[in-house]
């Protein structure tokens, strides 16, 4: 039997994390290398990357900066190939590119709606066809999505939530279809607001009363969401397929 623990180590095998330069990306890279695995990371602002590199290696782990933009199938396409040149697998994607917008639904462009449903489900899907192409038996596909796909928070965030609900959507369909036949585990995590500066917004003037609502009562912290990454990443959640993980202090807002 092997020890307990030991099912929630990534040793061998490799990740890549889109949106990996700055936010969640960051950190979710970093929890990744610290569980033992190498990692690539992806975003279109290259310099930023670097940044992200060093701390992966910081974690004794090797680290690939691929400059991509994932709403382009084909950048998507090269991604995965790049990460099989360097590392010859891919055991892992976290699906975390996505942009978040706070517009009122008579204002709202369509250009504006169509961006946000570009990068935060398009995109996740092209990526996961990419990695889904390569990926062996045993490997994890992890959506991010939001508590806005589940509930409400009384702001005008009609792309963001429609989006986000729409990745759990791909999520459960990508598990029925390639769980049984190719051995590929897709889940997602619906984090709640959690202390970064893209939710900064949310919360700066209002920490407050947000902690107030929650039964655990406080903010998240990236450290929260890395921690539920790395376990539906690994073994121990082997048994775990087509499910949404609420990771929000119990928010039921």
């Amino acid at each position: 039997m092997i020890p307990v623990l030991d099912n929630f180590r990534l040793d061998g095998r490799v990740a890549i994390v889109t949106g990996a330069s700055s936010g969640l990306g960051v950190q979710f890279a970093q929890a990744l290398a610290q569980a033992g695995a190498d990692v690539v990371l992806a975003a279109r602002r290259e310099d930023r990357l670097v940044q992200t590199r060093t701390l992966v290696e910081a974690e004794g782990q090797r680290g690939l900066a691929v400059r991509a933009d994932v709403t382009n199938p084909e950048d998507c396409t090269a991604l995965a190939s790049a990460a099989m040149s360097a590392f010859g697998r891919v055991d892992v994607l976290v699906n975390n590119a996505g942009i978040g917008t706070a517009v009122p639904a008579l204002k709202e462009t369509p250009e504006q709606f169509r961006s946000v449903v570009d990068l935060n489900l398009n995109a996740s899907y092209w990526m996961a066809q990419a990695c889904g192409r390569v990926m062996q038996p045993g490997s994890s596909i992890i959506n991010i999505s939001s508590v806005l796909a589940l509930t409400s928070m009384g702001l005008p965030q009609a792309a963001y939530t429609a989006s986000k609900a729409a990745v759990i959507g791909l999520t459960r369909d990508l598990a029925q279809q390639w769980t049984g036949r190719k051995g590929i585990r897709v889940n997602a995590i619906a984090p709640g607001v959690v202390r970064t500066r893209l939710a900064e917004l949310l919360w700066h003037d209002h920490e407050q009363e947000l902690s107030d609502t929650l039964p655990l009562g406080r903010i998240g912290e990236p450290e929260d969401i890395g921690q539920a990454i790395v376990f539906l990443a690994s073994d121990a959640a082997s048994w775990i397929t087509g499910d949404t993980l609420r990771v929000d202090g119990g928010s039921k807002l």
